[in-house]
């Protein structure tokens, strides 16, 4: 699985472009999918390595991206990666990240300025989802995006928000991660709390998928007969479709987050919808089917 996609595909009359921040070995594959035990990788080896996983260090290979769509004459993006200068102590993979920013390379590999984008969608409040929904400006975290409407799930934002008690989050980033990310957006009049179900346009429309946090969502694309589904971090590896009972090590209700796995990836099967995690290498697509009574990786976008 090497292709890029970066040149991106359409579906129905949707255009998908990846943008791609980093991919690299990330997390040992035994602790990222605590579930899945050694004889799975090794079992797949062959298609696993070198895109979803490094035989030689044990390490899952995960990717940082960000996917953009033009939709009914409007920009999206779908989650927006780590940004810079962030305090992340509990992850230093995010802390105080430098380097080539989401604004950059999103003029560069797909011709879009931050003034072009319309919507933002995070599919949950994660880190590396909404780092990009602000940047410094003269020492104030400021929505890098200043014609966007933000589509935050709103059972994230009392999770993680002052409402909740910040959440009692498992990770000693969350407050800073809603501070600096979350709260400028809300601040700016930008923000869109949507719960349960959302329609964006014709061709996009947010599900609820809880379990790896309470809010966690999954974009649906439907155009033209065509259908996909941006499934955030319903899945962090290809080993997870085969073993959908199995949550990464990040997942707050890794019971919800199984049953929301499973319930969207037997919809995609049936309904031969393209899958689109937010941290694969590779093609960065895939496709489900089902064999057996089993869920399997049928394939990929060419």
């Amino acid at each position: 699985m090497a292709d890029d996609n970066t040149q991106g595909f359409m579906i129905g009359d949707v255009e998908v472009r990846r943008v791609l921040e980093w991919r690299a070995p990330y997390a040992p594959a035994r602790e990222l999918v605590p579930g899945v035990e050694a004889p799975v990788w090794d079992g797949n080896r062959r298609w696993l390595s070198p895109d979803h996983w490094d035989p030689e260090t044990g390490r899952a290979v995960v990717a940082l991206q960000t996917w953009v769509l033009r939709s009914a004459g409007r920009t999206v993006l779908v989650d927006t990666g780590v940004g810079h200068g962030r305090e992340r102590p509990g992850n230093p993979f995010f802390h105080r990240q430098g380097g080539e920013g989401l604004p950059a390379r999103l003029e560069a590999q797909a011709g879009v300025r931050p003034e072009d984008v319309d919507l933002v969608v995070n599919t949950h409040i994660h880190g590396d989802h909404v780092g990009w929904n602000t940047q410094d400006v003269d020492g104030t975290w400021t929505p890098t995006f200043p014609g966007a409407r933000y589509l935050l799930p709103a059972a994230d934002d009392h999770h993680f928000g002052p409402g909740g008690g910040y959440g009692g989050g498992l990770r000693p980033d969350d407050r800073l991660i809603y501070e600096d990310s979350i709260a400028p957006v809300h601040a700016s009049g930008q923000a869109l709390l949507w719960d349960g179900h959302h329609r964006i346009d014709e061709n996009l429309t947010l599900e609820a998928a809880p379990g790896h946090t309470p809010g966690s969502s999954v974009l649906r694309v439907a155009s033209r007969g065509e259908r996909a589904v941006f499934v955030g971090d319903l899945l962090h590896s290809p080993v997870q479709i085969l073993h959908p009972e199995c949550s990464s090590c990040f997942c707050l209700d890794p019971e919800r987050a199984a049953a929301s796995r499973r319930r969207v990836l037997e919809r995609a099967a049936d309904e031969r919808e393209l899958v689109v995690p937010a941290h694969f290498g590779g093609a960065g697509v895939v496709e489900v089917r089902r064999e057996k009574g089993a869920l399997k990786v049928a394939g990929r976008m060419p």
